[in-house]
């Protein structure tokens, strides 16, 4: 597989939140191959079982932004599971995000996810044919490897996340894949969102981008004060929520 590009994205500023419509938060860990992996686990209520997500961190590793959009998920009923490719490191500069993302094999981090979601199969509240994967730049790139290599997976939500065309990697999908990206973004130009999408669609494969024209990289975030657009990322997180939705849920 090809290495992941770095891609620079909002920039870490202190955001509160409350997780209280989440019925609980916890830390777990699983085993990932000879090592241990870890995430926070948010828990919808109602004793289920319940469709299940996996939430994957920009470079800047598991901060309070992912985790408002982990307990946002499972306040909507899914058996939320913020994963920690990191292992506890948070960047809050530019310098040690770009350090700590350069420092994360991606054969590492891949496994890391297809642990967790070996973990939410196991789980008795969770619907094991029914898990998700959602994620942000660096986390966009890592949730299309983990659809590449986790069949089981059914559904994948890139937001502006680096993309594969090797047609030999994109043909072990069996997701259903949606893109959210930006026409202003560097790193992911609109010509590599095609690229993408026609070699999908050449394998028959389900995927649905949408690229918002006057948007840059991370325009999701709130806390990119000079990229985020509120009336786009509210557009695409929507589309991220009617497509999980159609696919996760009976």
């Amino acid at each position: 597989m090809k290495t992941l590009r770095i891609l620079l994205c909002a920039a870490p500023l202190l955001l509160f939140f409350s997780a209280s419509s989440a019925r609980s938060q916890q830390a777990v860990a699983f085993p990932s191959g000879d090592t241990t992996a870890q995430g926070i686990l948010y828990l919808p209520h109602g004793a289920g079982p319940h469709p299940a997500l996996i939430v994957i961190h920009e470079w800047w590793g598991l901060n309070d932004w992912i985790k408002q959009q982990a307990a946002g998920y499972a306040a909507k009923g899914y058996v939320t599971l913020a994963v920690d490719l990191y292992r506890g490191k948070v960047a809050a500069t530019p310098d040690l995000a770009h350090e700590l993302s350069r420092g994360l094999p991606q054969d590492q981090g891949v496994r890391d996810l297809t642990a967790a979601l070996a973990y939410l199969q196991g789980r008795k509240d969770v619907k094991r044919n029914r898990i998700g994967a959602v994620g942000w730049c660096m986390g966009g790139g890592y949730a299309l490897q983990l659809a590449i290599a986790a069949p089981a997976l059914r559904a994948v939500a890139i937001n502006y996340g680096s993309l594969a065309t090797d047609k030999s990697a994109l043909a072990q999908i069996r997701a259903a894949v949606l893109g959210n990206f930006g026409g202003q973004d560097q790193g992911i130009p609109p010509a590599a969102v095609h690229a993408f999408e026609a070699a999908m669609q050449s394998l028959g494969k389900p995927v649905d981008a949408k690229i918002y024209p006057l948007a840059g990289h991370a325009f999701e975030n709130p806390n990119n004060a000079g990229g985020y657009r509120a009336q786009d990322a509210a557009d695409a997180l929507a589309r991220v929520d009617r497509f999980l939705a159609s696919q996760l849920e009976p």
